[in-house]
């Protein structure tokens, strides 16, 4: 579907309507994106409208960007970092009737995979992934903003979570019952987490922060990786931050929104080779404390994304589009049985991790 959006937005990177086409691509839900193709010289770039819901300050976004991208070419300069186009006036961001709009470079001959199919693709993404955060094993993270506050705070996501609970309705709680009952018994893990949090050897790092598949761009004849994309969140972290959203979304065929509990397994091929690619890039980087918790890296995760489904259901799903009312109760119904299997699975995976690591 083509479409056509205000001129002034065009001619500020120096393109006119009449030069130009437009079609919406992308499977992200936060911001609209469009790939934009030159009549005259079939140059392509992509065009993206920032979410200022999502983003309150777009700012923080680009200057993020511009910090790694300036550290990346001074030290790394052959490395794919697709970082924003300046307009002709130099900035980052094209500001437009209270929205924000960036132009960025088009990577030929790659695809976004939505879904894993092979663990080819897993390993590359993860070693992707995993390479952004070598190259900036240096960086100082103080430089950057957090661009969603609070984004992977796992002790606020439940108090968020109690709040919920302490304010919905009985009739919410009556059939989310057996679900809030296996979240509060797993608060462990946030105690758990906090007795490492201010360990000297486990630092902040740049991280991603949203490494599900179709954030890394892999070539499309043999796959292998090419470059991450989706920089927004890109925000000091822990590394279990990258590391265990990847085990969260990689791990198991089915997404959040499969409502067959039977089907929400590892696949232990997966988890192998993702653990793999990261480790082929950061095995050297990471700390004796950053190694003893690969593993609880995909707890974390999976949980607080349990409890954030669980928290929208309880607060009336004001966060998530759902298509029934009953959906974001069952994703955290999916996200309670992944974790399940990774605490069923313990001693596999860590005997897998200690391989990958020797």
């Amino acid at each position: 579907m083509e479409l056509n959006i205000d001129e002034d937005i065009l001619k500020a990177y120096g393109f006119t309507l009449n030069i130009t086409t437009l079609q919406q691509v992308g499977s992200g839900h936060i911001n609209r994106t469009y790939l934009l193709s030159t009549l005259q010289n079939n140059k392509q770039y992509i065009l993206q409208n920032i979410n200022v819901h999502v983003f309150k300050d777009p700012f923080a976004i680009a200057n993020n960007i511009k910090a790694v991208a300036d550290y990346l070419k001074a030290n790394n300069p052959d490395y794919l970092f697709p970082a924003p186009i300046p307009t002709l006036d130099g900035h980052l961001m094209f500001a437009h009737n209270g929205d924000y709009w960036r132009l960025l470079p088009f990577v030929a001959n790659t695809m976004a995979f939505d879904t894993l199919s092979d663990p080819k693709q897993a390993y590359e993404a993860a070693k992707q992934f995993g390479k952004l955060s070598r190259l900036l094993n240096n960086f100082d993270t103080e430089v950057l903003q957090p661009t969603i506050p609070g984004f992977h705070d796992l002790a606020w996501r439940y108090e968020q979570f109690t709040f919920a609970l302490s304010q919905t309705s009985t009739e919410l709680k009556l059939k989310a019952s057996h679900e809030i009952e296996t979240a509060l018994r797993h608060h462990f893990i946030v105690d758990y987490y906090k007795s490492y949090e201010h360990r000297k050897d486990f630092p902040n790092r740049v991280m991603h922060h949203d490494t599900k598949i179709s954030n890394v761009l892999l070539d499309e004849t043999d796959y292998h990786g090419i470059c991450v994309i989706d920089l927004d969140t890109l925000m000091p972290g822990k590394f279990i931050s990258d590391l265990g959203d990847m085990m969260r979304t990689y791990l198991c065929a089915y997404a959040e929104n499969e409502i067959d509990l039977a089907k929400i397994k590892i696949r232990l091929p997966y988890f192998k080779a993702t653990v793999e690619g990261y480790l082929s890039e950061m095995a050297d980087m990471l700390t004796p404390t950053e190694q003893e918790l690969i593993l609880f890296s995909g707890k974390y995760i999976v949980y607080m994304q349990a409890l954030r489904f669980l928290t929208d259901y309880l607060n009336g799903s004001i966060y998530y589009p759902i298509s029934y009312p009953t959906q974001n109760l069952d994703r955290a119904k999916n996200q309670l049985k992944l974790l399940n299997e990774l605490f069923e699975n313990e001693k596999i995976l860590q005997d897998i991790i200690e391989e990958c690591l020797a």
